[in-house]
């Protein structure tokens, strides 16, 4: 009785179509055979034999069986892309600790600037302070309706805002 061992880890299998060539391998092959076709029918003398055919059909199909060999498992243009995203990455990293994102500057503001920048510090500190009788009834009200409800969502900052809906 013939038997099979089944791989623990079945995503790092290849599927193999035929014989020992997977799917890119085939498609890398196909591709000489449509490359004679164009060059045999679109190329002067059309749907003729010419010799200058024959060095553009060769090298063609030499670079697609060479891009369709597999070495230690794997197939040569998934090689060249591997390199090729190795060497396109940037090869130095500076980190810079005066970089500007995400910081508050302190840049010289002008008067006028100050001024508003003042009030508008007032008015926030008013809308902080303690709420008032009447507000503490209204919210109050809002909690006991049946219909209305309280919605907590937290922000990036690790704050919490409170809606009613």
């Amino acid at each position: 009785m013939r038997t099979t061992v089944i791989p623990a880890q079945i995503t790092t299998v290849e599927d193999k179509i035929a014989g020992n060539l997977n799917l890119t391998q085939i498609l890398i092959l196909m591709v000489p055979v449509f490359w004679t076709t164009i060059v045999y029918s679109l190329f002067a003398p059309s749907m003729q034999f010419a010799f200058y055919k024959f060095p553009l059909v060769l090298t063609v199909t030499l670079i697609c069986l060479v891009l369709s060999l597999r070495i230690k498992g794997k197939v040569v243009i998934e090689w060249l892309a591997i390199l090729s995203k190795f060497n396109i990455r940037p090869k130095f990293y500076v980190f810079d600790k005066n970089e500007s994102y995400l910081r508050d500057l302190d840049l010289p503001v002008s008067q006028e600037k100050s001024l508003t920048k003042q009030k508008a510090l007032k008015t926030k500190k008013s809308a902080n302070s303690n709420p008032s009788f009447k507000e503490m009834v209204k919210m109050e009200y809002f909690m006991k309706k049946r219909k209305d409800r309280l919605i907590f969502k937290t922000n990036g900052n690790g704050g919490i805002n409170v809606a009613c809906k």
